[in-house]
């Protein structure tokens, strides 16, 4: 009995594995249009007076938080959504960009979430392959723009008026779990 009972086991378990295998393509995975743009970033929002010049680093203290950038559902390549996902200001828009140099900006942007919104306009947005360094010392791609909001309160009653926002692209590595 325990024969039978071991062939039919080892019948079953070999009859999953042809079962279990997909079809084999030639089709490669591809990214997107503006892939080189689209990304998952780890940014610090500092205040900064008309000139650019730092008032406050990290006024409310939120260290980096993530940021995100990508395509447009009909792939477009003059355009691309900018989301902090609720993790700063809560804004999600589209910014016009230039591929080519790896540019992006957006002049009244409206944005929104659940509880208000407001406009927002980016400046000088620019996306940097290689030009910074991850917690391994290696080249990482860098993102930095600045932006302001009009329902800023903070900004007028402190003395700034934009945020500046840089950092580079996420890793995986949180610093200090290498």
């Amino acid at each position: 009995m325990k024969k039978y009972i071991s062939f039919f086991a080892m019948t079953l378990a070999l009859s999953f594995g042809f079962v279990a295998c997909d079809t084999e393509t030639d089709e490669e995975p591809g990214g997107t249009k503006v892939e080189k743009m689209c990304g998952n970033w780890d940014v610090v929002y500092d205040a900064v007076d008309a000139d650019g010049n730092v008032v406050y680093e990290d006024p409310y203290g939120k260290g980096e938080v993530t940021l995100f950038t990508y395509n447009t559902p009909d792939e477009s390549m003059t355009q691309m959504y900018i989301d902090d996902q609720n993790k700063f200001w809560a804004f999600k828009f589209l910014v016009n960009i230039n591929y080519a140099a790896r540019t992006f900006s957006a002049n009244d942007s409206v944005w929104y979430d659940a509880a208000h919104s407001g406009k927002a306009v980016l400046t000088d947005g620019k996306i940097l392959e290689g030009a910074a360094k991850n917690s391994h010392g290696m080249p990482n791609d860098s993102i930095s723009f600045y932006i302001s909001f009009d329902d800023d309160a903070d900004g007028a009653k402190y003395g700034w008026t934009k945020w500046h926002v840089h950092g580079q692209r996420h890793t995986g590595f949180s610093p200090g779990t290498e």
